[in-house]
């Protein structure tokens, strides 16, 4: 661990851990780059995501494993396995996971802000605001 912490090139691996869990699964940080980022995103079965938007940045979710029911604006559709949809900056949106085994996503964010602070969430089944 001193080693990876020393190394320039590898002392934000000691700093914090790439995956985070919430109450419907988690997501896994794969890359940040200038601008984007990429995520591994897992949602339990019959779970789902806050309505949400965010003001500095879009997402594509490409799905990998599973079904996807994807609200985006007012509209609702399914995205399956190597499907994708894409959330424009500013646009309320929300995951689902209606199927029984856990869902897989790969979540491309860009935009100038990528923190996770850029979240305004309008309706939270966790109780978050």
């Amino acid at each position: 661990m001193k080693y990876l912490a020393k190394a320039k090139a590898t002392s934000s691996l000691t700093e914090t851990h790439p995956t985070s869990y919430r109450p419907w699964g988690g997501y896994t940080s794969l890359f940040n780059g200038d601008r984007f980022q990429v995520k591994r995103l897992f949602v339990l079965p019959g779970k789902k995501l806050s309505l949400q938007k965010h003001f500095h940045r879009s997402e594509h979710w490409i799905c990998v494993k599973g079904t996807a029911e994807v609200t985006v604006g007012d509209k609702v559709t399914f995205v399956r396995e190597n499907e994708s949809v894409y959330i424009p900056q500013g646009e309320l949106h929300r995951l689902y996971n209606p199927g029984k085994i856990i869902l897989e996503m790969i979540e491309v964010q860009s935009g100038s802000y990528l923190g996770e602070d850029d979240i305004v969430r309008v309706s939270d089944e966790f109780g978050r605001g």
